[in-house]
């Protein structure tokens, strides 16, 4: 470990400061061009991605180094559409606190680099110098990189001495990079619980806001759909039973009406319990759902689900409600001639599905709405949701959810 941090200080020192060079080059840009039409603004956007790139190679740097056990670095997203909801995500992104500590990490980092890239030449200038003598040098031997002429009978005793003083040197700067890799990269004890405490308490509440939503869903299903259609029936056979003495056929006729009607009932009871729950979800799998759930839509839908393994029932189901809720939305509101889905597992454990139509697009998440019902869905699950929906189209759903969930 200790040679791969030296090594690793070597290299950083060269690339880094490069890397350093880039982002004042980039800030320095956008603020000298702001004033131009705004041009700075697209030089400030690629500095903000700049350090993203930055501080998540230096996460994977020390996490791969040291097993500090880091997460993966993660894009900010609004989940806002359109030209503000990308202003907002920019801003997210430039105050990511995570993101500038991998920053910071790899300003220091390159410091100590610059430090120790001369140092390791004395190391190998002093092995040189010490072995001077053997050469049959005579007078006097000047060490490498340096103005310093040594006397040859003293070149040895001060070669070994130059080369244990700047390894010393490289090697105590190697382990004070580990030290302030470990207090900046890895959040203390008192953090990790507070963001675990966000983080749990944000799902409680996405969970509790989805099941509102779904309930409400629920509710405005059967009033508007089942509970008329029974009350009709009711009234149907009503009316038989009151002719079915005095006008037998008639009778026979609404009996066969309400029979309809009540298959129909059936057949909407169905597929409200199947919104609530897909029993072919837990016995053949989320491919088997969402194709039998493509093959009811009213827009064709390109399905294309590529999955190594099962993930968790709640992952599942997430994944599953948002497809059947997105293509609902896309039924109802797009215009779109076509959906197409796209379902994977990803690295790290994380399931992905992306939902995308060729609509009029400027959707937007509206409180109770199915949006917002995605989103507090995901979130309940300890996922990410994001919404792209520019005024023309397309309309993108897309969410990651951790497959253990």
């Amino acid at each position: 470990m200790l040679l791969g941090a030296i090594a690793q200080l070597v290299a950083v020192g060269i690339v880094g400061t490069v890397v350093f060079t880039i982002l004042i080059t980039l800030l320095s840009l956008g603020i000298g061009l702001l004033a131009i039409f705004g041009i700075g603004l697209l030089f400030l956007a690629a500095l903000v991605y700049a350090l993203y790139a930055t501080a998540w190679v230096e996460g994977a740097r020390i996490e791969g180094l040291y097993g500090f056990g880091i997460p993966a670095l993660r894009t900010r997203r609004s989940g806002r559409p359109g030209f503000g909801g990308l202003m907002r995500t920019l801003w997210q992104q430039a105050i990511d606190p995570s993101m500038w500590r991998g920053v910071g990490n790899a300003a220091i980092a390159t410091l100590l680099g610059v430090i120790v890239l001369p140092l390791v030449t004395l190391v190998f200038s002093g092995i040189v110098l010490a072995f001077a003598p053997l050469l049959g040098s005579d007078g006097a031997v000047r060490l490498f990189r340096t103005d310093l002429d040594v006397p040859t009978s003293w070149a040895a005793i001060i070669g070994i001495a130059v080369a244990l003083v700047s390894l010393a040197a490289v090697v105590g700067l190697a382990i004070v990079h580990g030290m302030i890799s470990r207090a900046i990269m890895v959040p203390s004890r008192e953090a990790q619980l507070t963001e675990a405490a966000r983080v749990s308490g944000a799902q409680r509440a996405g969970a509790v806001r989805a099941a509102e939503v779904e309930r409400t869903r629920i509710e405005r299903d059967l009033h508007d759909g089942v509970q008329p259609r029974l009350v009709s029936i009711g009234m149907t056979l009503g009316l038989a039973q009151q002719k079915v003495d005095a006008d037998p056929e008639a009778a026979k006729a609404l009996i066969a009406e309400a029979h309809t009607s009540t298959k129909a009932a059936v057949t909407e009871l169905r597929q409200l319990a199947r919104g609530i729950h897909t029993s072919v979800l837990d016995d053949r799998g989320l491919d088997a759902a969402l194709s039998a759930l493509a093959g009811r839509s009213h827009i064709p839908v390109a399905l294309d689900v590529r999955l190594t393994q099962r993930c968790s029932p709640a992952a599942e189901a997430a994944v599953y409600f948002v497809v059947a809720e997105a293509l609902t939305n896309a039924a109802k509101h797009s215009r779109a001639g076509e959906v197409r889905v796209l379902v994977r597992q990803r690295d790290g454990g994380m399931l992905w599905a992306k939902v995308e139509d060729n609509g009029i697009g400027n959707a937007q998440i509206t409180p109770g709405g199915g949006l917002d019902g995605i989103a507090n869905r995901v979130l309940g699950v300890g996922g990410t949701f994001q919404l792209d929906s520019p005024a023309g189209g397309p309309t993108t759903v897309e969410v990651s959810i951790p497959c253990a969930s």
